[in-house]
């Protein structure tokens, strides 16, 4: 018997036409160049030569330029990507979007040849926490009820687990906060738009959001989460996910209880816990 297939998060539909809009009107990516910039320290940073390269995006234009020569693949929910293929696989910021993110890491596990590395990074669950509440709270007051309006994104704690479940090596979880100050909600709305991150939840109301509510929550976005100069401030939580294909000759972890020396004597502390 066939397991449950996940709900649908997301409405592929819909998140193609904002990525879409996005693109013609000259999509916004400072993000993407700030993580494309962390991306490209951290393979410096390992003393390897990777000659099969893959990406996985839904900005294929941007980050085709980030690792000239790789193959450029959507974030469909089944990835164009062949068995054993590759020995970098990057999923470049839209994992946070994806209706079944543990396939997604699956699946590009299954792409990399033995000891490949994966490269993962996204939004995670601080990016956009002003917005939220702001909102939340004006939807709450002037209509009585909450529809989602913001993508829930995930805990870096939580995105750790998944490499782990997907199979993958020596799995890392590390994140970065940026903050943003603009100068009101509309202009945050604006970047959101050039970046194709605007409402794409399957579940979302019809429509867009009344503007009463809009306007209420601009007033308790400003009150709330004041910035220098009049303006506003805005978070952005990147999370970067490491992990390799399994390979014989990895460093394994230790077993617990498997350890011959004491951290007391590396730390050199007395017995009686002075020092």
């Amino acid at each position: 018997m066939l397991p449950p297939s996940p709900p649908h998060l997301t409405d592929r539909k819909a998140l193609a036409l904002h990525r879409a809009r996005a693109t013609l009107q000259g999509a916004d990516l400072f993000l993407h160049q700030d993580a494309a910039d962390e991306i490209q320290q951290r393979l410096s940073e390992v003393n390897r030569r990777f000659t099969a390269p893959a990406i996985v995006t839904g900005f294929p234009e941007f980050w085709r330029n980030v690792l000239p020569g790789a193959r450029v693949v959507p974030d469909d929910d089944r990835l164009d990507l062949a068995e054993g293929a590759h020995d970098l696989v990057i999923h470049a910021m839209c994992l946070h979007w994806a209706n079944d993110p543990v396939g997604q890491l699956v699946q590009c596990r299954r792409a990399l040849a033995p000891d490949g590395l994966f490269l993962g990074v996204l939004f995670g669950g601080q990016t956009l926490a002003e917005l939220r509440a702001a909102l939340a709270e004006a939807e709450v007051a002037l209509t009585g009820g909450l529809s989602p309006r913001v993508l829930p994104m995930g805990e870096i704690r939580d995105l750790g687990g998944l490499l782990q479940r997907a199979g993958l090596a020596l799995p890392v979880a590390d994140a970065a906060v940026k903050t943003v100050h603009y100068r009101d909600l509309w202009h945050l709305t604006r970047d959101l738009r050039g970046m194709g991150e605007t409402n794409a939840l399957a579940a979302r109301r019809p429509g867009p959001l009344p503007r009463p509510v809009l306007a209420r929550a601009a007033e308790i976005y400003s009150e709330s989460f004041p910035a220098p100069e009049g303006r506003i401030s805005a978070s952005f939580e990147t999370i970067f996910l490491t992990g390799w294909a399994p390979h014989e000759g990895q460093q394994a972890p230790l077993r617990p209880g498997s350890a011959t020396h004491r951290l007391a004597d590396a730390l050199r502390i007395p017995e009686d816990g002075s020092g």
